[in-house]
């Protein structure tokens, strides 16, 4: 009987043990030191082989986000770059921006499985990371239900904006997530995930349907994936609505002319479906019905920049009276009677200085009629953006420059978006002078970067080379080298 209690007293003892472990890993608190705080966590969570923690500190010469995540090369990091070494044994590598431990920038995880455990472990460590801004995870072997942990932790994480998942193929496809309507990223590599047409089709809806639209992603790079035609149809249907996206791949997708042919399309003018002109009729009624909010702007402003009266000067130098000692009150008085007749004279100036009614207007101005000068124009307007309401004006449906054109409601067409890398992909002349005509139509504004290289057209066809021309006349960095050399010439004359 001893023998069974004892036995019992210890299996009591190892899992009070136990509770006391998992308690103290739910409850640790992350001190943003990675270098204590990760090996830490890993032992309460029972990890037993903890990942090896490299620290890099940046440099000049070494950027903390990946410049070339936009472009179409299917290798656009170098070999010696520490992102794509090769660890024998599981490693988190971490760019710092300083000596300080408190500093990390950039967390790269490459080429080891990340499970539920370890993504429990990150989704303590990484809100702790103040500065953290980056986050790459290459070949790690994720699943849905690590994507939506990834999710939650990547929304703790106050300045968290640049996230990277290559090589990560999800059966689900369920990417959507990190770009809903309430996401803070702003950039957004999705490379080599075998992304299909339903995938393309989830995240066309993450970046804009009829009733909302993501307006914080920048860029979003889909290269090296499968959406075909029907993958690159539903993102052009994300394109119609949304103002944020500037940059976007979609290289290497097998995408033909029937595919290219909407993307051409939504970045010119395009006539809006049944579906979105009942939606801008339902915002314009909303608009309408709102309270002028110029009006309550112009309260505001003259509240604020209203000249005090003499009633209000006498009350504050009340208050100081009584704030003030008894034998101080003869100069208390004369001070409060030098503010009495400086206030009347400042009405009477005000009341001389009132504007002249120009000719043909009849009758004495009113406040209400007066114009703003430019520094109350200003602030009103400032009023004006801030409020809520008038948010909604942003709404591409409500576009000042849609017209009606044969019976239908004509929208100007997506000129937010600056770069589009269509290379590599099944394109023929037909879709190339679908683009042509979109380019021009866009004047000025629109994209200032098409890549259409590695298509099944010539190198040498009219229309590519047309579209060439006018892209090489648009990019600001072509205007900045050309008229270097122009002042190099005149200097050199």
């Amino acid at each position: 009987m001893k023998k069974r209690t004892e036995k019992v007293t210890k299996e009591k003892g190892d899992s009070g043990a136990e509770d006391d472990a998992a308690k103290s890993a739910d409850d640790y608190q992350c001190s943003g030191n990675l270098e204590m705080d990760f090996p830490e966590l890993c032992a309460l969570a029972g990890i037993n082989e903890i990942p090896l923690l490299k620290l890099r500190q940046l440099t000049a010469a070494s950027p903390s986000t990946d410049s070339g995540a936009m472009e179409d090369s299917q290798t656009q990091i170098s070999p010696g770059s520490p992102v794509t070494t090769w660890c024998p044994k599981p490693c988190i590598q971490a760019e710092m921006e300083n000596e300080d431990s408190q500093s990390a920038k950039k967390i790269i995880i490459s080429g080891w499985q990340v499970d539920e455990v370890m993504a429990e472990v990150l989704s303590k460590i990484l809100p702790s990371l103040s500065n953290l801004q980056s986050l790459k995870m290459w070949q790690a072997r994720l699943t849905d239900r690590i994507l939506i942990s990834l999710k939650n932790t990547i929304s703790m994480c106050s300045h968290l904006r640049t996230v990277i998942l290559e090589g990560n193929p999800i059966p689900e496809q369920s990417y959507h997530i990190l770009i809903g309507e309430d996401s803070m990223i702003t950039h957004l590599s999705l490379r080599n995930n075998c992304i299909g047409e339903e995938g393309a089709c989830l995240i066309g809806s993450a970046l804009s349907t009829v009733h909302s639209a993501n307006k914080n992603l920048l860029t979003l790079n889909m290269a090296f994936n499968s959406i075909g035609d029907g993958g690159a149809i539903h993102i052009a249907q994300g394109l119609r609505l949304n103002r944020s996206l500037l940059c976007l791949s979609l290289a290497n997708n097998h995408i033909t002319d029937t595919g290219a042919v909407c993307l051409a399309e939504v970045i010119g003018p395009f006539a809006l479906t049944h579906e979105e002109i009942v939606e801008r009729r339902r915002q314009l009624m909303k608009r309408d019905q709102l309270p002028s909010q110029v009006d309550i702007a112009d309260s505001k402003c003259e509240r604020a920049l209203s000249i005090p009266s003499s009633s209000s000067l006498e009350q504050s130098s009340k208050g100081t009276k009584s704030a003030s000692k008894k034998k101080d009150m003869p100069k208390k008085e004369e001070k409060t009677a030098a503010l009495q007749t400086a206030a009347t004279a400042g009405k009477k100036e005000v009341t001389k200085k009132d504007p002249k009614v120009p000719r043909g207007q009849g009758g004495k101005s009113e406040g209400k009629d007066k114009r703003l000068p430019g520094s109350e124009q200003e602030e009103k307007n400032s009023f004006v953006q801030k409020t809520g309401e008038v948010v909604e004006a942003l709404s591409p449906l409500l576009d000042p420059g849609i017209r009606h054109i044969d019976g239908k409601v004509i929208q100007p067409g997506n000129t937010a978006l600056v770069s589009l890398n269509l290379s590599g992909n099944k394109l023929t002349e037909q879709s190339l002078q679908r683009f042509l005509a979109s380019v021009v139509g866009q004047g000025e504004g629109g994209l200032l970067r098409l890549s259409l290289n590695r298509n099944c057209f010539p190198p040498d066809c009219e229309t590519f080379l047309k579209i060439q021309e006018i892209m090489s006349l648009k990019d600001p960095l072509n205007k900045t080298s050309s008229c270097q050399v122009d002042d190099e010439q005149r200097q050199a004359a």
